[in-house]
């Protein structure tokens, strides 16, 4: 094997790793996407210059500090950005178990509730509990990345630590019981069944709706059981005949999505507690669900 063919391999054998990390640091799968391919071309320009003998070492620093740009850039496009900001989601069929054998993806995967915490993080402090506490690098590696010291970086993941606890669910739920919740919901948003709705939607429940300023959504988040349930049930009232919603899961959490032939419209991620519904939030900006594709169903066991 050539040497650019060896070098190629190995970044493609590290790609899938590199863009989970960027997408981590931004909610953006489009923007980590374009991270990593410009890292290609910086590789392969340094590899040209001097050969780099550890790829992956060299790309995750390299994918680290392009994703912190583009982070930096990006708040103060969002802060001008109408209605709420929500990452773009990852769709999957519903019931498709992860292979526990690729332990390392789930250590790294983020759920769609992390990524709007991580929302609320400054860049450095997203960067360092990213690197940090999911990819597992050293807080010296982190501190070259970020600009910082290992003891400023180390201060800013344990700030991040603090926001990640007190913005994800704390209480665990059984599958059964997670499953039969998402029914429930689904069925009395369907059925228009406010009392049923309202059951299953924790007291401090929120909703947030991103249109991108291109689709009519909530510009403010929906609080409140019965505000929210009323919302959802106006949702589900207007979906059109020629449209369908079927289950997914949205970043590996339940969710649903709503089709107009193969196109995805919207997306709605729910983030369970306890057994009830803390967070619902519905992605319907078009720039968003580019991406996304119907997801095939489970195969049936033989």
């Amino acid at each position: 094997m050539s040497g650019d063919a060896a070098l190629a391999a190995a970044y493609a054998e590290a790609r899938p790793r590199l863009t989970r990390m960027a997408y981590a640091m931004l909610g953006s799968h489009a923007e980590a996407e374009d991270v990593v391919a410009d890292c290609w071309l910086r590789l392969a320009a340094a590899n040209a210059r001097e050969p780099v003998r550890d790829v992956e070492g060299w790309a995750v620093v390299a994918v680290a500090r392009g994703a912190l740009d583009t982070l930096r850039s990006a708040r103060s496009r969002r802060e001008t950005y109408v209605g709420p900001w929500l990452p773009e989601p990852l769709l999957t069929a519903a019931g498709t178990a992860p292979d526990p054998a690729d332990r390392v993806t789930l250590d790294e995967s983020v759920s769609f509730a992390l990524l709007v915490v991580l929302e609320r993080l400054s860049p450095a402090e997203r960067t360092a509990w990213v690197l940090h506490d999911l990819f597992r690098l050293e807080f010296p590696e982190v501190a070259e990345i970020v600009g910082r010291t290992p003891a400023a970086v180390r201060q800013l993941a344990s700030r991040a630590r603090r926001h990640v606890a007190d913005g994800t669910p704390r209480r665990g739920v059984a599958t059964e019981q997670h499953r039969a919740a998402v029914a429930a919901f689904a069925a009395a948003a369907a059925g228009g069944d406010l009392a049923a709705l309202t059951a299953v939607l924790d007291p401090r429940v929120v909703l947030t709706s991103d249109g991108g300023g291109e689709v009519t959504a909530a510009r403010k988040p929906v609080l409140g059981p019965d505000r929210v349930a009323r919302f959802l049930i106006g949702v589900a009232g207007r979906i059109g005949p020629d449209q369908r919603i079927v289950p997914v899961q949205v970043n590996e959490g339940p969710g649903f999505a709503v089709l107009d032939g193969t196109r995805v419209t919207m997306v709605m991620a729910l983030t369970l507690d306890g057994g009830l519904v803390t967070r619902v939030d519905t992605v319907l900006a078009p720039a968003k669900l580019a991406g996304c594709r119907p997801p095939a169903p489970p195969r049936a066991a033989p």
